[in-house]
């Protein structure tokens, strides 16, 4: 019964979103307040459409209905009930439900919070993500419907993949996907702009708050699914540029060069074209990373290599989208006026040298993502672009723009004098200077540009507060006078010190665990030992064990460190009967600043056991520093101009002028 409400309610919330899509587009051309109103309910009730159909495939997962297919294939009686509910979407068809919830739950955002917005505007708006809807309603009904019965139903289910029964990954795809459909309200944004033939300071205050929204969540999310491959897989690493990663790492990069270009936009009302071009390239990167996970060209630990149609049905779309909103583009972005003039040396300059390097980064991952794919389906050989390609390529590109990005918010709007900009960067050098100097005394044997690589991250943190610093004159007034000024910055100035401080953060991570990284590979009996890091791994037991819904190895090893005991790390390896797998359980023991990391594998003839054993400095400040980014993202939300798109009220600005100083 509920199977068959939830997929009424799809057919119904595709209804719903074509009367979204027409009448509303059609009101705003003629000017009808009555259709362009239309809009506003019809966002709400396709979204409370679409929760129905959702929570119907949740119950029938949480109570085990292997009369659906969907279920029974991705589903087991004894399975945790964390990961049946997480099950929804452990999978193609119930992924791609999450997937046009999170659409409408942004349509219907839009359509009840967006009162400050034009009424021509909002109707084109929510026309046009009406018409993503629309889409992708169609694909589901059409060729990945979840709620396609079974007769008879089977007794038990296939189980979900083993590797998808974890927290990390369970949350994983809600924030990635949050991240992805988010840049869809830049592109419905960009592509009504376009229609309208009107882009301006205003279009950017409303476009900014959803575009930081789906950075925040993108961001969370990328560190979700890097923290889940680092500690489930057993490879020690915490990025492979793995396709799949490529594919979400893509809009993100666009998707930070549109939050720093529409900060252009608002203040200074240039950048009008390379702003909107770039609201549509981040979603359309989105729908590109959509298409790889989806098409069976990939095979991935963590990609939906499913029938090929799919990928068919959705290269479709990607061409509809992506080639309408990009003509459309060409057709009308040469009628925008353009902005003001400004000098080279400015905010303006800094932020344009931004994005070019970010849109440099993003071309270069871009095309070694896509290359092999391309070539292999053209008929050339099968080749493969690895780590040596990336860090040949993005990291050149990024090096300069991490540099720089102290700089910019120092650099006065429109001319800007570069030696005050640097002087006032005097003490953040000097940070960077003696915290290079001592990455250098730690490991004076080499890589020699390891301690280069922490004396940037370091540069980051410190310039980062360097500006918030300076405005509330730390030091050069009494510290209370300062901290009454920190109370009063907005949140946004805040928001992006964290974010990037938090950057540096994870820059250093990345450089301590790729200079400085240790592993040993080897063998040993019950009783033998492994010296790395400072540490001494004795394998104490080898036993076996019984899970919910799996049976495992385990291994204990007693950790001891400069001759004293420090713990015991217990590394697994399970098997799942029902879906006939083996996976691997990691032991991590952390201290937050370095991470001891123990696998175990399998036994041979002399009765030895394999081991790995990975010694990682700095790399739990990878997602320590994503973690502030996030904060940072989260914390800029809360800028009022950011959640109503608009500054502070006059009259509130008057009245704190008119208080007596203190």
């Amino acid at each position: 019964m509920f199977a068959e409400i939830g997929h009424f309610a799809l057919v119904l919330a595709l209804a719903i979103a074509l009367v979204q899509t027409f009448v509303p587009l059609y009101g705003a051309h003629v000017r009808d307040r009555g259709l362009m109103a239309i809009a506003v309910p019809a966002a709400v009730v396709q979204f409370v459409c679409i929760a129905a159909a959702f929570m119907a495939l949740e119950q029938a997962f949480i109570v085990s209905d292997f009369s659906i297919k969907l279920v029974a294939d991705n589903s087991h009686a004894a399975k945790p009930l964390f990961y049946k509910i997480a099950g929804v979407w452990g999978n193609h068809e119930g992924s791609m439900v999450l997937w046009v919830f999170i659409l409408s739950l942004f349509g219907a955002l839009v359509a009840l919070f967006g009162n400050n917005l034009p009424d021509a505007l909002k109707a084109r708006v929510l026309a046009v993500q009406g018409s993503i809807g629309v889409a992708f309603l169609l694909f589901i009904l059409i060729t990945s419907n979840p709620f396609i019965r079974l007769d008879p139903a089977p007794f038990e289910g296939s189980g979900l993949n083993p590797l998808l029964q974890d927290p990390g990954l369970a949350s994983h795809p809600p924030f990635l996907y949050t991240g992805y459909v988010g840049f869809s309200m830049a592109f419905s944004f960009a592509v009504a702009a376009l229609i309208e033939g009107k882009v301006d300071a205003s279009w950017a205050r409303w476009v900014r708050p959803w575009t930081l929204l789906a950075w925040t969540a993108l961001t969370i999310g990328i560190a979700l699914g890097s923290w889940w491959a680092y500690y489930t897989l057993g490879w020690g690493g915490y990025w492979f540029w793995d396709p799949v990663e490529n594919a979400s790492l893509l809009p993100w990069l666009a998707g930070t060069a549109l939050l720093h270009s529409a900060v252009v936009l608002e203040k200074r009302g240039t950048l009008k074209s390379w702003t909107v071009l770039l609201a549509i390239l981040a979603f359309s990167l989105s729908l590109i990373g959509t298409f790889l996970v989806r098409s069976g060209v990939l095979t991935s630990v963590h990609a939906f290599a499913t029938d090929p149609r799919r990928g068919f049905a959705i290269l479709i779309i990607i061409c509809l989208f992506i080639g309408g909103a990009l003509s459309l583009y060409a057709w009308r972005a040469p009628l925008l006026k353009t902005g003001a003039l400004f000098a080279p040396m400015s905010r303006e300059g800094a932020l344009i040298l931004n994005n070019l390097l970010l849109a440099a980064a993003t071309a270069a991952v871009f095309i070694g993502t896509l290359y092999p794919l391309l070539l292999d389906s053209l008929g050339g050989p099968k080749i493969s672009v690895g780590p040596p390609y990336f860090n040949a390529t993005f990291g050149p590109i990024m090096l300069p723009l991490l540099f720089v990005v102290p700089f910019g918010p120092f650099l006065a709007w429109k001319r800007a004098d570069a030696a005050a900009a640097a002087q006032r960067l005097t003490v953040a050098a000097l940070i960077a200077l003696a915290v290079g100097i001592a990455a250098y005394a730690v490991h004076h044997r080499g890589p020699w540009l390891a301690p280069l690589g922490i004396a940037l991250g370091a540069w980051l943190i410190a310039g980062s507060f360097s500006e918030t610093a300076y405005r509330v004159r730390l030091f050069r007034i009494p510290l209370e006078e300062s901290l009454k000024k920190a109370r009063h910055l907005p949140r946004s100035a805040w928001g992006t010190a964290l974010a990037h401080a938090g950057l540096g953060v994870t820059l250093i991570g990345i450089v301590g665990v790729t200079a400085w990284r240790q592993e040993v590979v080897t063998a040993i009996p019950v009783g033998g030992r492994i010296e790395i890091g400072g540490y001494s791994l004795l394998l104490k037991d080898v036993r076996g064990l019984v899970g919910p819904n799996y049976q495992a190895t385990e291994g204990v090893f007693e950790v001891s460190e400069n001759g004293a005991f420090l713990t015991y790390m217990q590394p697994q390896k399970r098997f799942f009967p029902v879906e006939k797998q083996e996976t691997t359980k990691t032991a991590i023991h952390t201290n937050l600043v370095s991470d001891l990391y123990v696998v175990i594998g399998d036994r041979d003839d002399e009765k030895r056991w394999s081991v790995r054993v990975y010694y990682n400095p700095l790399v739990p400040l990878i997602w320590i520093g994503v973690v502030v980014m996030g904060f940072g993202g989260l914390v800029s939300l809360l800028d009022r101009r950011l959640r109503v798109g608009a500054p502070a009220p006059a009259r509130s600005r008057r009245l704190a002028a008119a208080q007596p100083a203190e």
